[in-house]
């Protein structure tokens, strides 16, 4: 076969590079990199045998195709993707303490669902979505109805059913009142922007229950139990809520409520932070209301992420709130040390009042930009052991656990006031039966498995106090 013509017998390594490389496409380079994902320009470089100075003009060919993560010898090249309706990057704007609003960079869409969170100048490269933005997007209860609320979107009716590109989507065009202190796209923005807050008195809250009921209707915050979300007295509150008691079912829940509250009035007690609450009964129903501490005043914000958020971004699936720590105070985040004897306290608090749902979306951290983590106050601190299974009502076996190498420090005292809560619970008198008799079993059983661990651990303290919801 004869060579091309100019090619035979031409020796110039320079001449073959240019006639290997005037071949090359845009295509080719994007071809290329959607196969990599993410890749250094030497290996791009050899994939498409072509020259530095093309491979950097096929890159400006590409524009905005083609995005460029890190400088000089950290440089590589990603294969960007467009969301229908969004495009290729997102703003993200912070919300600060007074509610002012900050731009603090760009969400970039890469190929094979990754991004790039560009901002100061730098960034960070994520397998999916940042955690900050995994904790904002709708779930739970209040999340369930959010396709049926904004059929525009038109989102997968079911949120278990959702992609991150659909989750983006939620939190680019409706994203105005998400956990923390971000917001993402200026369509959410604009939102946020003419948000009126409409401040309530509980009175209204069976009203806000039956409207809830049908549309579940408020913020994205997580959590299965019924609930609404509003601005209360100047504060912005969840409300847990139980209709009054037509089945057994519902009374055991409406008695939950009340030892929810009172769960996070003994954490206070003890001396740790938990969650502003109260209890009250309005019109027949029963009403739990906890502050959010995601919130300052009427637009204020913090930033939180969850132990969950965190998990699935940077650790290796601990199996408890206690083995999470040790990741928790290693680079890139930093727990101080008193925050991680309360993470203990609160998890062997947990287990000893039945909180048998201690998953990893029920502990939160305030965040600062240097990766500075701090315990946020407790939340969702409950004896699920006593829930309902649908409409059957019992009772589970419950025995506490010993202390382990990892609590034996907080055990002790998490252990007392542990029996203390069981000591109100079954004292108060508007209790069912076998909620008061659970609690009294309960508290014995803390007690005795004190006695055995020795004097230490049988310390009292004061004597439990009654209180009405």
């Amino acid at each position: 076969m004869p060579q091309p013509a100019g090619i035979a017998g031409v020796d110039n390594p320079r001449f073959v590079s240019y006639f290997i490389s005037s071949v090359a496409r845009v295509e080719d380079l994007l071809s290329a990199l959607s196969v990599a994902g993410i890749a250094r320009p030497a290996a791009l470089r050899a994939e498409l045998r072509v020259s530095p100075p093309t491979l950097a003009h096929l890159v400006a060919e590409a524009g905005e195709t083609v995005f460029r993560i890190g400088k000089t010898r950290a440089t590589r090249y990603a294969r960007t993707r467009l969301l229908e309706g969004l495009g290729r990057q997102l703003p993200i704007y912070r919300v600060d303490t007074e509610g002012v609003v900050h731009a603090t960079g760009q969400l970039r869409l890469l190929w094979g669902h990754r991004t790039f969170w560009e901002r100061g100048g730098g960034g960070r490269l994520f397998e999916g979505l940042p955690p900050a933005l995994v904790d904002m997007s709708p779930q739970g209860y209040l999340g369930r109805a959010f396709s049926a609320r904004f059929p525009e979107l038109r989102l997968p009716p079911s949120i278990s059913d959702w992609s991150d590109d659909n989750r983006l989507v939620a939190l680019a065009m409706r994203g105005e009142d998400c956990v923390g202190d971000l917001i993402v796209g200026d369509e959410s923005l604009n939102r946020f922007m003419k948000q009126v807050q409409n401040d309530i008195e509980p009175e209204a809250y069976p009203r806000l229950a039956r409207r809830s009921a049908i549309e579940a209707a408020g913020s994205s915050a997580g959590g299965e139990r019924p609930k609404f979300g509003t601005l209360s007295q100047g504060r912005h509150v969840l409300v847990k809520y139980a209709a009054q008691a037509e089945s057994g079912a519902i009374r055991r829940w409406r008695d939950l409520l009340w030892c929810e509250w009172k769960a996070l009035e003994t954490v206070t007690a003890a001396g740790r932070a938990a969650s502003p609450a109260k209890c009250m009964d309005i019109e027949g129903w029963r009403f739990f209301e906890v502050e959010r501490f995601d919130r300052v005043g009427v637009r204020g914000r913090r930033a939180v992420l969850s132990l969950s958020a965190l998990n699935n971004e940077y650790f290796g699936s601990p199996s408890s709130w206690t083995a999470a720590i040790p990741f928790l105070q290693q680079k890139p985040f930093s727990l101080s040390s008193e925050d991680a004897s309360r993470v203990r306290w609160l998890d062997v608090f947990g287990q000893l009042i039945g909180n048998t749902d201690r998953h990893f979306g029920n502990l939160t951290f305030f965040v600062s930009g240097d990766g500075a983590l701090r315990l946020a106050p407790a939340y969702d601190m409950l004896p699920m052991t006593l829930a309902p299974s649908g409409d059957v009502v019992g009772t589970r076996p419950f025995a506490p656990a010993s202390p382990t190498l990892a609590t034996m420090d907080v055990w002790p005292e998490a252990a007392r006031w542990a029996e203390r809560y069981w000591r109100d619970v079954e004292a108060h008198d508007d209790l069912e039966v076998e909620v008061r008799r659970f609690a009294g079993s309960a508290a014995e059983a803390i007690a005795g498995l004190a006695r055995q661990l020795g004097p230490q651990a049988r310390a009292q303290e004061p004597s439990a106090r009654r209180t009405p919801c």
